[in-house]
């Protein structure tokens, strides 16, 4: 990347970093959206990945007391079961098909009967989700939405969803680096200047949305999460069809 774009995805990684640490969303939904823009899917996923795991792993230290660690466990075994099957695999999807699956998402869980609503607290339904969001995770480099209907369908309040959530997506995050660094055929890599500064600037993000957070009312933290999430998703799923009608899915 020039310097002038390297300059703009920083500030975009501060402002992304912002969003989601008073939402524990969002943020990595545009942030992955830009990146798969500007580089091939590996390598955005990778950039994604570090930057990521510094805001989540800084947003878990802030929030550490307020962690439901009961439904941690479940989720990451999930997680791990659907890690080992897509190393087989070794997928990944083309530009149109991430995005329009980043976009789809959060609209398809919406179509969840409300008697099926997931509870964090629930091991069976964590472990289903973690299993369903490392998918998600692995073929399109976030898991917010489904991630954040997993949390929000319970009875935790603003900052237990967004420290729990927070450690969950480390492993996550984690992970993906594993299986785009080592384990597909396009193997990538990313600059250490530029994943130090990403870093850093996530911690800066991070940081500046605790006070926010604070001061929110549960309620207001879960009308504009709705909120945000609609306007993001339904950006990425419009992209995702002018990619697909002009490059189609290969």
């Amino acid at each position: 990347m020039s310097l002038i774009v390297t300059a703009a995805v920083l500030l975009t990684m501060v402002a992304t970093a912002f969003l989601s640490g008073i939402f524990g969303m969002a943020g990595g939904l545009v942030l992955i959206g830009i990146l798969l823009v500007l580089l091939p899917v590996p390598e955005a996923m990778m950039l994604h990945g570090v930057t990521q795991l510094a805001s989540n792993g800084w947003r878990g230290v802030l929030w550490i007391k307020h962690v439901r660690w009961g439904a941690i466990v479940p989720y990451l075994g999930g997680c791990a079961v659907a890690l080992v099957l897509w190393a087989f695999w070794r997928y990944v999807p083309s530009k149109a098909v991430a995005l329009l699956m980043l976009g789809g998402a959060p609209f398809l869980v919406r179509l969840i009967p409300a008697q099926f609503k997931p509870d964090p607290e629930n091991p069976v339904h964590g472990s289903i989700y973690g299993v369903l969001c490392m998918t998600l995770m692995l073929l399109t480099g976030v898991t917010g939405p489904l991630l954040d209907s997993f949390f929000l369908g319970g009875k935790l309040d603003r900052r237990q969803v967004i420290a729990t959530k927070a450690i969950c997506q480390i492993f996550g995050h984690g992970a993906k680096l594993l299986y785009f660094g080592a384990m597909i055929d396009q193997t990538a890599t990313v600059d250490p200047i530029v994943a130090t500064l990403a870093v850093l600037a996530s911690m800066l993000g991070t940081s500046l949305a605790a006070r926010v957070l604070e001061r929110m009312s549960d309620a207001q933290f879960r009308v504009w999460s709705n909120r945000i999430i609609t306007a993001v998703s339904g950006y990425f799923v419009a992209y995702g069809c002018y990619v697909l009608a002009v490059t189609g899915l290969s």
